[in-house]
């Protein structure tokens, strides 16, 4: 039996000082990604592509590590994040796992907007074979709501830090 479980973030952000320049903050694409994400967790694999190993998540007695491939497009005004595969790393019991991560940034009038919406689709490990399908999949929401949260947490103060020094020293 499949389990699937998703959660989204919406972003409006005030940017109070330097907004304008936002746009030509965005277009540096890895600058934006390593604002992002962890530098030491990112591998850059080419232009616009990234392999990712996400912290490890504890959920039950199981620990999960996804390393996930993305790619980062600019496109209509906005800076682009998809995920386009993942593996779970130190987990041999999950013989099917798809995540899907779609997100984007842009800048708007007096700050940032953006949207990442997240999910998996997993089948059920033979180790939580006696948990309810409904607790799994609440779970599965908490996790990927908390990891949604991080994200937001990241553009609010890595992001917007990186942006502010970024104006001082351009």
């Amino acid at each position: 039996m499949s389990l699937a479980f998703s959660a989204s973030q919406q972003l409006d952000l005030p940017v109070v000082s330097e907004a304008d320049r936002l746009p030509a903050y965005l277009d540096d694409e890895q600058r934006v990604v390593q604002a992002l994400l962890d530098p030491k967790q990112l591998e850059p694999l080419g232009p616009g592509r990234y392999r990712y190993t996400v912290s490890q998540v504890k959920v039950f007695q199981l620990r999960i590590q996804p390393v996930v491939e993305l790619q980062v497009v600019r496109r209509n005004g906005r800076l682009e994040l998809e995920a386009l595969d993942c593996q779970l790393e130190g987990l041999g019991l999950v013989e099917d796992f798809r995540l899907g991560l779609c997100s984007w940034l842009a800048a708007a009038d007096g700050g940032l907007t953006g949207e990442a919406s997240l999910s998996v689709t997993v089948s059920r490990p033979t180790l939580l074979q006696l948990i309810p399908p409904k607790v799994l999949e609440a779970t599965g929401r908490s996790v990927l709501g908390g990891i949604l949260l991080g994200i937001r947490t990241r553009v609010s103060h890595q992001l917007l830090g990186d942006f502010q020094r970024w104006c001082r020293s351009s």
